[in-house]
């Protein structure tokens, strides 16, 4: 099967896996597409939501469809390192032998990740970043595909240890959950209030999750849409020639190069997925915000003016 062939079959795959996961998941179409473009792009996602928007069960079904390894980790106070990294304990023949932790598996939902000590969100860190832990001086490998889905509630903050501008760097997408609209409440109170139980069937393995992802950093980008999402980027930062009138007047930091890797990778699955063989800009506004929304940071002035981050991003758009 060649590229193209393979293209077309990444569509296919994707229209069912939404067909599985909307059995369970009722509306929250641009969040379901947002956590499955950065899955395929082999990134991670942030789901910022108020409790009962159902962002564990999202994560659960998407598990489910995907037929992969599947953990969830209650981030608290006095989770330690080694909680989710494994540890080294002494067997029966007084040996150190290292039992895994719960990070060892393809997919980890990280529970309210605000809530656990820097300590802990670090080990998570070198997770996220190098696909790899270290436990006692010694590496280890995580399996393959691993991705990090994390929740945050927005509104407590209090007890909470606010996630570093480094590590929120790290993820891929920063996906709001917002509330249900009316039709869709009705149906998910319809449907939760009821004995029925629903099975979510795998459509996509681990083995083609990864050979997906492999396809789309081979997909081909034309010049003029590298240069547009290069162009994005630097429209945020205050010290370059491309800079927004905007961002002068709202931004205290702009987003970094990762921003812009992740906008060239996210605009190639969001073409793939959509059926197509290369990225338009239209595929680069498609994910632009949940790429620029924590890579951003205003300032007083722009919360004064009642300047929200979309209204600014719409705006650089």
């Amino acid at each position: 099967m060649n590229d193209s062939e393979k293209l077309l079959a990444l569509s296919a795959s994707y229209k069912e896996l939404k067909a599985e996961i909307h059995k369970v998941i009722i509306g929250q179409e641009g969040v379901v597409d947002q956590v499955l473009i950065s899955m395929f792009s082999g990134g991670h996602c942030l789901l910022i939501g108020v409790p009962g928007l159902a962002k564990t069960l999202l994560v659960n079904t998407i598990s489910s469809a995907l037929g992969i390894g599947f953990n969830r980790i209650q981030f608290t106070p006095d989770l330690m390192p080694s909680d989710i990294v494994g540890s080294e304990i002494l067997d029966e023949s007084r040996n150190f032998k290292f039992i895994q932790g719960p990070l060892f598996t393809n997919m980890v939902l990280a529970d309210e990740i605000n809530r656990t000590p820097p300590k802990t969100q670090s080990a998570l860190l070198e997770a996220m970043q190098e696909r790899r832990v270290t436990a006692a001086g010694t590496s280890y490998v995580l399996p393959k595909p691993f991705f990090v889905l994390a929740t945050q509630n927005p509104i407590e903050q209090e007890g909470t240890y606010p996630l570093p501008e480094a590590q929120l760097d790290r993820f891929m997408f920063n996906v709001w959950v917002d509330y249900p609209v009316y039709e869709d409440e009705l149906i998910i109170v319809k449907a939760t209030t009821s004995d029925s139980t629903i099975t979510v069937n795998p459509v996509i393995s681990g083995a083609e999750i990864l050979d997906y992802q492999s396809l789309i950093r081979r997909i081909p980008v034309a010049d003029n849409v590298l240069e547009y999402a290069v162009k994005l980027v630097a429209k945020t930062r205050i010290n370059s020639p491309y800079v927004h009138e905007l961002t002068k007047k709202y931004i205290t930091w702009g987003a970094g190069p990762r921003a812009s890797q992740y906008l060239v990778l996210g605009a190639k699955c969001h073409a793939a997925l959509n059926g197509k063989f290369s990225p338009d800009i239209e595929d680069v506004k498609a994910v632009a915000a949940p790429i620029l929304r924590h890579r951003l940071v205003r300032n007083y002035k722009a919360e004064a003016d009642g300047f929200s981050m979309e209204k600014i991003i719409a705006a650089l758009l």
